[in-house]
């Protein structure tokens, strides 16, 4: 499931790219995204992976502007699309969650528009993506489906027998909240959001956070591929210093 996702991801950003003129093909954008989620749920902020996607894919194709945009935008897409289906699943939810859980996804998807909003060129950008959004949106509902059928999977392995159509509407409010950039690997907002959100729900709080752990080690399995997409690039760094050869950051190369 996760690995539809990243495809989906992949193919999302490619698209994108293409659209603003740094084009990636859709297999090194697959690696990249595998990358990128292997760093954001080890390192700090949860976004440390995403900026090196977008920093690496600038520098290589001489536009480092219009590289970072590209990420950006893609981010903020999936973003703007998990938010709206959370938004449609609200008569789902709990009744007792009913009536926070909109004014916290409105929050999020403002924060998504802003930030796309702020992108620079933004009007030359919606301009040259004018063709290619219905691929877009639909490339992000089925990556936020393929998460939120993870969180699913985790829900039902740590013993939660809610209905499915419950769990998956908690799992979006879930799985939107954690993405605020203020994570430690990954952990912390999305433990403390399904606390608040089964505590609601009267599955208890620390179901929550059993569900929430579950998912975390889940995900963190499931970007190890990524570790394939690192090992080229840390060899490239190393091994020429490890033997001695100079390199062109030396000033020989």
């Amino acid at each position: 499931m996760t690995a539809l996702s990243t495809a989906c991801c992949a193919r999302r950003w490619s698209l994108i790219a293409r659209g603003l003129e740094v084009a990636i093909p859709f297999r090194a954008a697959f690696r990249a995204c595998y990358r990128a989620q292997l760093l954001n749920v080890t390192l700090p902020g949860g976004v440390a992976g995403d900026v090196h996607r977008g920093y690496r894919h600038g520098r290589d194709t001489g536009a480092l502007g219009r590289g970072l945009r590209s990420v950006v935008w893609d981010r903020g897409t999936g973003q703007a699309v998990q938010a709206a289906l959370a938004l449609a699943a609200v008569p789902l939810l709990p009744r007792a969650l009913r009536g926070w859980a909109p004014a916290v996804l409105v929050v999020v998807l403002a924060a998504a528009v802003v930030l796309l909003a702020l992108a620079p060129a933004r009007r030359e950008t919606m301009a040259a993506l004018t063709g290619v959004w219905p691929q877009v949106l639909l490339l992000s509902a089925v990556a936020a489906a393929g998460h939120v059928a993870v969180f699913l999977v985790a829900a039902r392995t740590a013993g939660v027998d809610a209905s499915t159509p419950r769990l998956l509407a908690l799992g979006l409010v879930v799985l939107l909240v954690s993405a605020v950039p203020v994570s430690v690997a990954g952990w912390g907002p999305r433990e403390g959001a399904a606390a608040w959100a089964f505590g609601a729900a009267g599955l208890g709080a620390a179901t929550g956070v059993e569900v929430a752990v579950v998912y975390g080690v889940m995900a963190l399995v499931a970007t190890l591929p990524g570790l394939a997409a690192l090992r080229p690039e840390a060899a490239a760094l190393l091994v020429p210093r490890a033997v001695g050869t100079p390199t062109a950051e030396d000033g020989h190369g």
